[in-house]
């Protein structure tokens, strides 16, 4: 039997996840001809953009590109006069229900990205929920060898092993991995 597409876990693993779930994973489902890393080589830019439309659906606002006008800034820290003094970009977030979303590629799943977007994304004003999106399985060429690193596997175990622990509480009410 084939593996489900995508992959997702919902955070904490104790709680029902929420009706908007549901339709952010099926968003996933629907640009998988241009997005499914286990046949498809791609940035994170670029996977951002193929699946632009489903989240945009959903009410997300997201990134439309490298310039500063078209990047998507959250305040994480209000200074004189209740002017933003700190901000974080993010990939794309949904006010409604306060969900930030993140995607990630490859260089992600060897830069410690996933550190970084769950601490960000814990600091942002507003954001209840996350949306982590990695690769299933990023490939790449190192020493002449062929080196596949399990994004989503490693991403899934880094939050169990957080969820599991009661050293790390995370301010937000809940994570979505996906492994697109």
């Amino acid at each position: 039997m084939a593996e489900p597409y995508p992959s997702w876990k919902y955070y904490p693993p104790r709680t029902r996840p929420p009706e908007w779930v549901e339709k952010v994973v099926t968003a996933f489902l629907g640009a998988r001809d241009r997005l499914d890393t286990a046949s498809i080589r791609s940035t994170s830019d670029a996977a951002l953009a193929v699946l632009r439309p489903g989240p945009e659906a959903l009410g997300f606002e997201i990134e439309a590109g490298k310039k500063k006008t078209e990047k998507i800034r959250r305040p994480v820290l209000f200074g004189e006069q209740g002017s933003e003094s700190l901000a974080y970009e993010v990939d794309g977030f949904q006010s409604e229900f306060g969900i930030a979303l993140e995607v990630e590629a490859g260089r992600g799943a060897r830069g410690n990205a996933v550190y970084r977007d769950l601490v960000e994304a814990s600091l942002l004003v507003d954001a209840r929920f996350l949306v982590l999106a990695v690769q299933t399985a990023y490939r790449h060429k190192t020493g002449g060898h062929d080196v596949t690193v399990q994004s989503y596997r490693d991403s899934r175990n880094l939050l169990d092993a957080i969820y599991a622990s009661n050293r790390l509480q995370l301010p937000l009410e809940g994570i979505l991995l996906i492994g697109y």
